[in-house]
């Protein structure tokens, strides 16, 4: 492991295979993992039909460039226009490079439009859109961009969830307004249905494009398919990756008629894009989610998941701020006596696996099929480490 470069503040843990929603380390040890994998393991880990799709297509096809047509990649396509209701699809290999594609496609419309002052792209306070330079740019994190600067001009911020604040900045230099439907990595912030709605209505009137970056909060994560489907507002472009493929490396950027001719031959491109077995396993995951109604369970889950953190909030006043959250994307707020990092340790040490956010915040992002007792024993675990980090040293009983 001492040949990896050290850009990772790794735990000291091997994991070495996965089954359902757990993992199994290099001495045995189980772990419930309550993240799966930053919101990529929507069916756990070692699913069998993802499995079988990965394997028949490895003795099929892996790769032949974006130079000719290839299956699966064109199903998946159709796939995702059918039931997004949008017009194109552009494959990629990670969430920040469809976010690249976003902004690129945002700008080359203005110019095809002949509208050259408009090259703004304006995103929100507390986002995050990836870590290459044109995604970086448009993530409002300083921390995240301290000694990469200069960063790339033409990007601007307004405050999330602020009508009033979005109604001035998104003017006509705008190119592209683009907005987490739930900020992720700021703490789990959803966006207010208000916020959205207007953003759809001055995207319209002073011709800019909407686009939903849906990395984390998307591919059933909220319920639908599509978080935008939960909010009932439709971008123009949405972009997608983490669980689109259950693991597999793989990032989608999906466009509307309006400016699904903005790109042309030669204006972007990417080597591995598409690639046949990324792109067959995410078709797997789009059959397990059909076959088991994966939206209703999520609902059922979802209401579980919020009693018991809800749960956790008030037994523990002194640790928690509060809790937030939308689907199964969740994070209790700890007090800022409480370290995150020291949380997430002790959960580890106990056996399950829980990510951090902004705000000195629990992330929790489980597999979709989480099962009632899965969720019951994160509970425990977090009731346990949460009692022996109280200030009173004993658990603080609602009631």
């Amino acid at each position: 492991m001492d040949a990896l470069l050290g850009n990772y503040n790794r735990a000291p843990v091997t994991f070495v295979r996965g089954e359902g929603c757990y993992l199994f380390d290099d001495q045995g040890r189980r772990y419930l993992d309550f993240i799966a994998g930053i919101a990529v393991c929507a069916l756990g880990h070692s699913h069998p039909w993802i499995a079988q799709a990965v394997s028949e297509q490895a003795r099929t096809l892996v790769h032949v460039s974006n130079l000719y047509y290839q299956e699966p990649a064109g199903t998946l396509a159709r796939e995702l226009v059918d039931r997004s209701g949008l017009a194109r699809v552009f494959f990629c290999n990670s969430g920040t490079e469809a976010n690249e594609a976003a902004i690129k496609l945002a700008r080359k419309r203005a110019f095809r439009r002949d509208e050259k002052d408009r090259m703004t792209i304006l995103a929100c306070t507390g986002s995050f859109h990836g870590r290459t330079y044109g995604a970086l740019a448009a993530t409002d994190n300083a921390k995240y961009q301290e000694g990469f600067g200069p960063m790339p001009a033409g990007f601007a911020f307004t405050p999330f969830n602020d009508v009033a604040a979005l109604e001035k900045n998104l003017d006509e230099r705008v190119a592209a307004f683009i907005v987490e439907p739930v900020q992720g990595e700021s703490g789990v912030h959803p966006a207010t249905p208000e916020f959205l709605a207007a953003a759809r209505r001055l995207c319209d009137a002073r011709g800019a494009l909407l686009i939903f970056d849906e990395i984390q909060c998307g591919m059933g994560r909220l319920g639908p398919l599509f978080a935008f489907q939960r909010f009932e507002v439709t971008p123009d472009v949405v972009t997608m990756a983490k669980a689109l493929a259950n693991g597999l490396p793989i990032g989608a950027m999906l466009v509307a008629e309006c400016a699904a001719d903005a790109l042309r031959p030669g204006d972007h491109g990417s080597t591995f894009g598409g690639s046949p077995i990324p792109c067959a396993a995410a078709l797997a995951h789009l059959r397990v989610r059909d076959a088991i109604d994966l939206a209703s369970y999520v609902a059922v889950r979802e209401v579980q998941l919020m009693a018991r953190l809800t749960d956790l909030a008030l037994a523990f006043p002194n640790a928690i701020d509060g809790m937030r959250g939308i689907g199964l994307l969740a994070a209790l707020q700890l007090k800022e006596k409480y370290p995150v990092g020291d949380v997430v340790t002790a959960l580890r040490e106990a056996g399950v696996l829980v990510g951090s956010a902004g705000g000195n915040s629990l992330r929790f992002a489980p597999p979709l099929v989480i099962g009632e007792e899965g969720i019951d024993e994160a509970y425990d675990a977090l009731y346990d480490v949460l009692a022996k980090l109280d200030e009173r040293k004993e658990p603080i009983l609602a009631g």
